[in-house]
């Protein structure tokens, strides 16, 4: 039996990142919160205002022998913007940042090669500003946020902004996409 990884990023809106990744193989559990700020147990009203320095994330835990970082992170790159800072799409602020907060200096290592590469390649016509550190702490967001798109599949916000990922995961990335348990 394989030992699990965790993995922790942002790329806007926790439920996006949530619903795009429970989709995966090779995921076990995906969990919205909060990460990469000053302010301890902080809430989603506390994180809306932009000034805890916290970002929405999602810690994924996986398994490294179904599905390596280096794929999760290129189904994060293609289902977000880490061009735009503080910002995706309509969702503006810190909050929403691009960011990757790595549990150790392996991730560190391929995040970085990554970054690089895809900067190297002008994927984007702007530079790459995904935020990479060192995760200190992940809190998670309250039982409402948890699995909000299983859970409100037709709100509108829901079929506009998290279905369209969803899809283009299952588009682009078919030998990895699952239906969630």
């Amino acid at each position: 039996m394989s030992q699990y990884e965790q993995a922790t990023l942002g790329g806007g809106c926790f439920w996006c990142m949530e619903a795009v990744f429970r989709h995966i193989a090779g995921v076990v559990t995906v969990f919205s919160g909060y990460a990469g700020g000053v302010i301890p147990n902080p809430t989603y009203q506390l994180v809306s205002t932009g000034r805890t320095g916290h970002a929405e994330v999602v810690q994924i835990t996986f398994d490294p022998a179904a599905l390596s970082y280096r794929a999760l992170l290129d189904i994060f790159f293609a289902v977000h913007d880490p061009t735009t800072p503080n910002r995706q799409g309509a969702d503006v602020g810190s909050q929403y940042r691009s960011i990757i907060l790595y549990h150790h200096e392996t991730q560190h290592r391929i995040a970085k090669s990554i970054i690089d590469e895809l900067n190297a390649a002008k994927i984007w016509p702007d530079p790459i500003v995904t935020e990479l550190i060192p995760l200190a702490q992940f809190y998670p967001a309250e039982q409402e946020h948890q699995n909000y798109f299983q859970r409100h599949p037709y709100a509108p916000y829901c079929q506009f902004m998290i279905a369209p990922k969803v899809r283009k995961v299952q588009q682009h990335f078919s030998l990895h996409f699952r239906n969630p348990p």
